[in-house]
């Protein structure tokens, strides 16, 4: 049964209304920017900067190492979105526009469920990643991170808590599962140094000694279980 704009009792439905009816006040050409930001143009962004980060990564004393830490941020992504999965069944919360009335609804063809916003699962599980990786960058993801949920809930198609629900999940999984991630990326990334395949972990003039070189904790980055690095 559809229900009326909230009233303020309710804290998600009224942030809902409230940045949702931006989209009623502003120009078209800004709700068609916003959209397409929100749907495509972070992850488009946060790609971007992994590509970076992988650039930047390759040159590092032990580029190996820091090879698998950004390796980490698109691996952690897909871990968060296919963990997603049975909980969106599980919660099966109908997105906000098939139970409530009066949204501007800018995106089509959402008829999934709300809980949790996968655009905000994947983008804050790359831009932790990142951030553990390569600090500069990873805070410029995390930007765009909070971005894509302001987006999410400006469309129509997300309540706040989803989008809160996807940055919780994202951040779970990268920091839980970094041990592990470590553990199999990091010989991965050394091996693959030893092979044809060496300019993907390490720029020419970085290949000799890269696989033995032990973690310089002062490179600027670091690996998925080794927190923030300056």
């Amino acid at each position: 049964m559809l229900t009326l704009p909230a009233d303020g009792s309710n804290p998600d439905l009224s942030l809902l209304y409230d940045v949702n009816g931006l989209a009623k006040d502003a120009p078209s050409w800004v709700d068609g920017a916003v959209s397409w930001i929100g749907e495509y143009g972070i992850l488009l962004g946060l790609g971007l900067l992994c590509l970076t980060a992988w650039l930047r990564a390759r040159r590092r004393p032990d580029a190996p190492v820091a090879v698998a830490a950004v390796a980490w941020a698109p691996l952690a992504a897909a871990v968060a979105a296919i963990l997603n999965i049975p909980i969106r069944a599980l919660v099966a919360r109908p997105r906000p526009f098939v139970e409530h009335t009066g949204l501007d609804v800018l995106a089509s063809g959402k008829d999934d469920f709300s809980f949790a916003s996968d655009h905000a699962t994947l983008t804050m599980a790359i831009a932790v990643a990142l951030l553990l990786a390569e600090r500069r960058l990873g805070v410029l993801a995390v930007l765009f991170a909070l971005l894509q949920g302001f987006c999410r809930v400006y469309m129509g198609v997300h309540y706040p808590t989803d989008v809160l629900g996807g940055y919780a999940l994202g951040t779970a999984v990268v920091l839980l599962l970094a041990p592990p991630a470590t553990a199999v990326l990091v010989p991965l990334c050394r091996s693959l140094a030893r092979t044809a395949a060496a300019p993907l972990v390490a720029a020419r003039g970085r290949r000799d000694g890269a696989a033995q070189a032990p973690y310089d904790s002062g490179s600027g980055t670091g690996h998925p279980g080794s927190g923030i690095a300056a």
